[in-house]
């Protein structure tokens, strides 16, 4: 019986992980939200979780560093074709597919977002002093530059979380061409990459005491996204090698016991992140740790699609797809709706200052309010706007397309 189960066992996952799909990586795509999400709506109900006995404080406290993972996790994707590309001799990706893929993905959901916030939220409730202050947030907004003013970037009423969406645009606008210097000379490119983000922030560090308009620039995310390029790499040369691989489960039991040694190291650096005592402390903490959370986490992207059954199911089935699927709606208006919601005194609390007052009812309340609204949000908007949106984008690039190639 037990060699009957590991010949199943070695048939049906031999020919895993692929070059292409790796279904593992929605389920850390699914964590890495959760957590951030998780740590916005504890700042506004105060709800420490725990399991037991164990606190898990430290988790919302510094549960803003997995925004770095998603970060990686980009990168890593992004370049996922021209390592393959490079490693089985697939065609080139084509450059204007590229950008027209990245618009129909974000463009649709993102640009509704913003002007449903600033017709529910933002005007509505005066946030603005001048029409000149809304045009502006709005203009930096749609162009993806709000990172570069603290008024459209820190203080704006349209979208806090949506900084997010604007470097990750802004890092496409570039990609294609780091790729390319990528693959002609690795080693250069990706140390370039970091040279530039660690004297950024060295810089950024040694002259500055408030680093709130730094700490998520673009240059200080290179060296994740270099991460990103050589875990790319390394997976693709990985699932080569996994061919050639004759005992699978004896490297899958490896493959787990790296991803728990990678997550132990994650939570040590999370519990020193969670202890800095004040905010420019925390923004310095993680400018410094950013790196080192990258590599611990790329550690865990790349060793998760070769992990045991049982893990590889947890992380890459049907559920985690779907959920992956709404995520990053789900990422643009929990925040929103979070903090909107405690505005509007949803739900009820017997205290003024409920979260002060540790009012349980209302914190446990509150939170599952949170997280299910914006499931929900998230659902409709990725259904009826963003998938619509994208068809319609893509059938305009599609005729653009076989103009340009008719001239041609």
């Amino acid at each position: 019986m037990i060699a009957r189960l590991k010949g199943y066992y070695d048939a049906r996952w031999r020919c895993s992980p692929s070059p292409r799909q790796i279904p593992e990586l929605n389920g850390l795509r699914v964590l890495l939200v959760f957590i951030v999400s998780w740590y916005h709506i504890w700042q506004q109900s105060w709800l420490t979780p725990s399991v037991g006995s164990v606190s898990l404080d430290f988790l919302v406290r510094a549960g803003y560093v997995p925004v770095d993972g998603t970060i990686l996790l980009s990168g890593f994707l992004l370049f996922l074709p021209y390592a393959r590309t490079m490693f089985m001799g697939e065609p080139m990706p084509d450059v204007k597919r590229f950008y027209q893929r990245r618009i129909m993905r974000i463009v649709p959901s993102y640009y509704f977002i913003t002007l449903l916030m600033l017709f529910v939220v933002a005007l509505p409730y005066g946030m603005y002093h001048s029409t000149q202050d809304m045009v502006t947030d709005l203009l930096a907004h749609f162009t993806f530059t709000q990172t570069f003013s603290l008024a459209t970037y820190v203080s704006t009423p349209i979208g806090v979380a949506s900084w997010t969406l604007a470097i990750e645009m802004q890092a496409y606008l570039l990609f294609p061409l780091i790729a390319r210097c990528a693959m002609k000379n690795t080693a250069g490119t990706v140390g370039v990459m970091m040279a530039i983000s660690w004297m950024f922030r060295g810089l950024c560090l040694w002259t500055m005491n408030d680093y709130s308009m730094v700490v998520n620039q673009l240059a200080n995310f290179l060296d994740v996204y270099a991460l990103g390029i050589m875990a790319a790499m390394v997976y693709v040369r990985l699932t080569l090698l996994w061919k050639n691989v004759r005992r699978p489960l004896v490297w899958q039991t490896l493959a787990t016991a790296l991803l728990f040694l990678a997550g132990w190291g994650l939570v040590v650096l999370l519990k020193a992140q969670a202890a800095s005592p004040t905010y420019p402390d925390i923004q310095a903490g993680q400018m410094m740790r950013r790196t080192f959370f990258g590599g611990l986490t790329a550690i865990v992207m790349l060793a998760l699609p070769f992990t045991l059954l049982p893990l590889r199911f947890l992380m890459g089935n049907r559920l985690m797809k779907w959920l992956a699927t709404i995520s990053m709606n789900y990422y643009l208006v929990h925040q929103n709706l979070a903090v909107h919601l405690k505005r509007l005194g949803i739900p009820a609390s017997v205290t003024p200052e409920p979260h002060r007052a540790g009012e349980r009812l209302w914190q446990w309340q509150y939170t599952a309010l949170c997280f299910g609204l914006s499931v929900l949000l998230a659902v409709a908007i990725t259904y009826l706007i963003e998938k619509p949106g994208a068809r319609l984008l893509g059938k305009l690039f599609a005729k653009i397309n076989r103009r340009e190639n008719a001239e041609t």
